[in-house]
């Protein structure tokens, strides 16, 4: 633990702590399941859909709140709603506008499949929302319906084209690397970029519990991605205190960028500044750990936060050095769906 300054809305400075592991990593971004419900049906997720009953009901609006402001305590401004899908929820607006409030919070981000976007982009962004993510692996519609289980290319499209209409500042395109992605497909997203300042992020196939027989079929590494963006002129850029886990690339003739997330790369937890909290209140301290620390008893009541931090810093302390995916292992993690990428 180490002291920081925050600075409150009536300009009051308090002091903050700052989290920090065994390894010397510090944290303040936290990623959080809302719902683990989805309505697609990707081939290295759900493939057969949400075919089983939700485990629990997800964390409402109100719990929400309460462990995004015990988070804030411990020095976190930098917080995503993932899912499943999280806009499968009719009260996610409202989700969005309630962790923006929240003294503390500097960035709010969503991940979605882009399905309702269109529809409330704009409402996001009045909400708060500052940064989009939006889960799009192909732009060949016959391709995108084998990896979705949908047709709905049309429909994501126009709604990341919402997205940058409304004016969130930051819109992403997540793209998971699977075998099939020919230089065509590698083309139309460099090709967007060009002139819209779009991130696309190129993402490695992760192995989890269910579709281990995929990602030994499908795998597409990263490392053959990047060779191919460097080839066409893009530089890698320095790392910002936000960035997540992606290395990012610049090109001098476009507006958009490109971000590899290669999981599978020697040293990648060593930055690790994130820590994710499952749609029915479980803190996981690593995606593909095995350990699920209950956090939902402590968010029924604003007098509980004191004991909500304690038991968050405590367990940190527990965070591995490292994923085994290289051993194939992924830990606990069935699925994406409860916990979020």
């Amino acid at each position: 633990m180490k002291g920081c300054a925050n600075t409150t809305s009536d300009g009051r400075v308090t002091p903050a702590r700052t989290l920090r592991d065994a390894f010397g990593r510090d944290f303040h971004y936290l990623r959080l399941s809302v719902t683990d419900r989805c309505n697609f049906r990707c081939v290295y997720c759900l493939p057969e859909g949400c075919h089983v009953p939700a485990a629990a009901q997800p964390l409402s609006a109100e719990e929400i709140g309460r462990l995004v402001r015990a988070f804030t305590r411990l020095g976190f401004w930098k917080f995503r709603l993932t899912g499943g899908e999280p806009t499968v929820r009719g009260d996610i607006c409202e989700v969005v506008r309630r962790v923006a409030a929240i003294s503390g919070v500097r960035r709010v981000g969503l991940t979605t499949n882009g399905y309702r976007l269109a529809s409330i982009a704009a409402e996001l962004r009045d909400a708060g929302l500052s940064s989009l993510n939006v889960s799009l692996d192909s732009l060949d519609p016959e391709r995108f319906r084998r990896i979705t289980g949908t047709a709905q290319l049309e429909r994501v499209v126009a709604g990341v084209e919402a997205a940058l209409a409304a004016g969130i500042p930051s819109v992403k395109l997540n793209v998971v690397l699977m075998s099939g992605m020919e230089e065509a497909e590698l083309e139309r997203f460099l090709g967007w970029t060009e002139h819209v300042p779009l991130i696309v992020r190129f993402i490695e196939l992760m192995e989890t519990g269910d579709n281990t027989l995929l990602f030994r079929r499908s795998r597409l590494p990263a490392e053959e991605v990047r060779q191919e963006i460097l080839r066409r002129g893009w530089s890698k850029l320095p790392r910002d205190q936000g960035d997540g886990p992606a290395t990012n690339y610049a090109h001098p003739a476009h507006a958009g960028k490109i971000g590899l997330i290669s999981a599978y790369s020697a040293g990648f937890c060593d930055s690790c500044n994130r820590l994710r909290v499952s749609s029915n209140g479980d803190l996981k301290l690593c995606l593909f750990g095995d350990e699920a620390v209950p956090l939902r008893p402590l968010l029924a009541r604003d007098d509980s936060r004191d004991a909500l931090v304690g038991l968050i810093e405590s367990s940190v302390r527990r965070k591995p050095e490292a994923h085994l995916l290289q051993q194939g292992r992924c830990g606990s993690t069935a699925n994406l769906a409860a916990t979020g990428g």
